[in-house]
């Protein structure tokens, strides 16, 4: 009979792959953690310098207004990201989009839903051909899309002066949408009967005369919030989410597994130039015209959300809520400074200071988890 000794000796090891991880360690797994705890701090930092009205319901909706806006582009960009490449056209998109969709409005005189439909399409068709050159070529995406900047920027000034005699801004758009039934899902405030209902029931501030000084949500916080939950489910739930992370983690690897790495990077590009034009869509109505600085560094400031939300420069790793969290930080630092006595002008060194804290911190916190020197 054998010997416990013996028995023991034999015994099959614990399989690794299934080891139970504790909470504190899944959390630090989180790519968002470094988002989530930059938030925390400039909350603090604002809450211990700023002005209380920036607490107030009409402060956070005035720094959710910009916020969702570079937020949707960041959610793109993080996608793209987590894929492996990059899209430094997305900015001049806006522009360039803008002068499309304004275009269709004013010069050929269709109606919204046209103009939204076509205008989603050409980007579409623009950030394929990104995506295309990119793959074929093998050239870095940095390269390309950075030509795309100056491509689609001069795009925007020389069809600004074609389409408007000579001026580089395109207004009268408001007319031509007006009574369109979509203009409410594009542009203006959403909920108002229920921001009406608050008021009347003291439950939000209001004006003399009852009427509420929040009036409603800005649709681009709508918009926002739900990109930001359907990526997160796209990344987390389906296979097209673990697609993204194989085609940017290690693509070869991911190509002999069976992913079509060169459907889903131009996918990526394809979405990302969409996000740029629905922000355009956005934009355009709410200002009821459009302009060729439309946009203007707005692909930086979207990469910029993106690593601060843990993706890596690296591809195969990142959060589309780090992303969420990202363009909500970029948001409350931009407006935040108004409410405070600091200049302004502190935004650009903070922002700078804040991607570099984020990627060390990202960076440190993965080799802590996953043991890497």
């Amino acid at each position: 009979m054998a010997s416990l000794e013996q028995k023991a000796a034999v015994a099959p090891k614990a399989d690794e792959r299934i080891k139970q991880v504790g909470f504190l360690t899944q959390l630090m797994r989180r790519p968002e953690l470094g988002a989530v705890a930059g938030l925390v701090l400039v909350i603090v930092f604002f809450f211990l310098t700023a002005d209380p009205t920036m607490f107030s319901l009409s402060g956070v909706m005035t720094i959710m207004a910009p916020a969702s806006q570079l937020g949707i582009l960041a959610i793109a960009a993080a996608l793209l990201m987590i894929g492996g490449e990059f899209d430094l056209s997305i900015g001049s998109m806006v522009a360039f989009a803008g002068l499309v969709f304004g275009v269709i409005l004013t010069n050929f005189g269709q109606p919204l839903s046209v103009a939204i439909v076509m205008t989603m399409l050409f980007a579409a068709f623009m950030g394929a051909i990104n995506g295309q050159i990119v793959i074929h070529t093998r050239l870095p995406s940095f390269i390309v899309t950075l030509a795309f900047l100056f491509i689609l920027r001069g795009l925007t000034l020389v069809g600004l002066k074609w389409a408007t005699g000579g001026s580089t801004q395109l207004r009268g758009i408001s007319d031509h949408v007006k009574d369109s039934p979509l203009l409410g899902i594009f542009s203006g405030e959403a909920l108002k009967g229920a921001f009406l209902w608050l008021a009347d029931h003291d439950l939000i501030d209001k004006f003399p005369n009852g009427v509420p000084k929040v009036t409603g949500v800005p649709v681009s916080v709508l918009w926002f919030v739900a990109l930001a939950l359907l990526a997160t489910w796209i990344l987390l739930r389906t296979r097209t989410g673990n697609w993204i992370f194989a085609a940017g983690g290690d693509p070869n690897a991911a190509r002999n597994s069976g992913v079509p790495v060169h459907r889903v990077k131009t996918g990526l590009f394809a979405l990302t130039a969409c996000a740029a034009a629905l922000v355009a869509i956005i934009t355009v109505l709410d200002a009821g015209s459009t302009d060729a600085r439309r946009g203007f560094q707005k692909e930086f400031e979207a990469i910029i959300a993106a690593v601060i939300g843990g993706c890596l420069l690296t591809g195969g790793y990142g959060s589309a809520i780090g992303a969420f969290f990202g363009a909500i930080i970029f948001g409350s630092v931009s407006i935040g400074l108004t409410y405070t006595k600091f200049d302004s002008d502190w935004f650009q060194v903070f922002l700078g200071s804040m991607l570099l804290l984020a990627v060390l911190f990202n960076n440190f916190i993965r080799r802590k988890v996953t043991g890497e020197r």
